[in-house]
């Protein structure tokens, strides 16, 4: 299962990429589930871990850490201001 996961913002620069094609691991189903598989890349993926302030969008709509992913999805990660 294939998602493409967005990142913008401070968090772009943190991790160095703007987007990406993920394939989930299986035991990965839920956004928050993606973000803590994410965060334990280790170094800079920390950005993303428990306690930063991160929000989250599923298929442009924001998204809570319990919604589903499924196949195709565009998941984003944001920091809660963002300009631009």
């Amino acid at each position: 299962m294939t998602v493409k996961i967005l990142y913008f913002a401070s968090l772009k620069d943190a991790l160095g990429c703007a987007e990406e094609s993920f394939v989930l691991p299986s035991g990965v189903s839920t956004v928050g589930e993606l973000r803590s598989f994410l965060a334990d890349r280790g170094e800079k993926w920390n950005a993303l871990g428990e306690g930063r302030n991160v929000r989250a969008a599923r298929n442009q709509r924001m998204a809570a850490p319990a919604d589903p992913v499924l196949p195709g999805d565009e998941i984003a990660f944001f920091p809660p201001v963002t300009g631009g």
